[in-house]
């Protein structure tokens, strides 16, 4: 006869180490153990530091949420020892160190995976970990994507990668309208996020919507009464499947 932890829902989080991400997701992670989900939730030390009080209180209360600890290979990526997360890197110019570190987390992680009881039903990763794809897909369950930002900034990087409108700009001051918006949005190349324009961050933003179109949906942390229009056309490119579930900091 099958057993209870057989049928029990089991949902893991893998939340980026940045505080603007990892706020909100953690707040939905522990929304979903709020239904009866088992919660798993993969991360570095320095990070669950940060949040074992208020997880102690959570797991005391009887909700079933874990930890599991990961090194950050910081300096194997040209960190400094100990730097687990983006308010610790000592400059802006080791964002890209950082995502690197992040892909190293891949192969323990994935043994990690593999011992997990009961079998994980779902991963919700935040969406700048592609590598979590292919843990899905080798488990045969669904990927869900984290987006932190809103349906606007999503929707402005799609537009700008699938529209190639950056290839005829010449000039850094040289004005483009930002493609197939709801409203007229004037930007210069200089003002546009390092991600869209810098080399090294633009292939990891490639390798995170390659990720993303293979992945089931995407939860955002927005409200559709914020940015209804955005929320509208964002939909289209998620085919349906994006969930609105913000600001998750009501959980609280």
């Amino acid at each position: 006869m099958a057993s209870h932890q057989d049928h029990q829902l089991h949902f893991v989080f893998f939340p980026l180490m940045a505080s603007g991400h990892m706020i909100p997701l953690m707040d939905i992670a522990r929304l979903f153990a709020q239904q009866g989900i088992v919660v798993t939730i993969f991360t570095t030390p320095h990070n669950a530091a940060r949040f074992q009080a208020v997880l102690t209180r959570d797991i005391e209360s009887g909700l079933q949420i874990r930890v599991i600890q990961v090194k950050f290979p910081a300096e194997e990526a040209g960190l400094p020892e100990g730097c687990e997360n983006f308010d610790m890197l000592p400059s802006p110019e080791l964002v890209f160190n950082f995502f690197a570190a992040t892909a190293l987390l891949h192969k323990p992680v994935e043994k990690l995976f593999e011992e997990l009881t009961p079998k994980p039903n779902c991963i919700i990763s935040d969406v700048t970990f592609p590598w979590t794809y292919s843990i899905a897909s080798k488990h045969h369950i669904p990927r869900i994507s984290f987006g932190g930002t809103g349906c606007f900034s999503f929707l402005c990087a799609h537009n700008l990668r699938v529209s190639n409108v950056l290839e005829s700009v010449t000039s850094d001051s040289e004005y483009l309208v930002l493609p197939d918006l709801p409203d007229r949005i004037e930007m210069t190349k200089a003002q546009l996020p390092d991600g869209t324009v810098t080399a090294k961050l633009k292939d990891i933003g490639d390798e995170m919507a390659a990720a993303d179109t293979e992945t089931y949906g995407m939860i955002m942390n927005t409200f559709e009464e914020l940015e209804p229009a955005y929320v509208k056309e964002y939909k289209k490119v998620k085919k349906d499947k994006l969930w609105c579930i913000g600001p998750a900091s009501l959980r609280n």
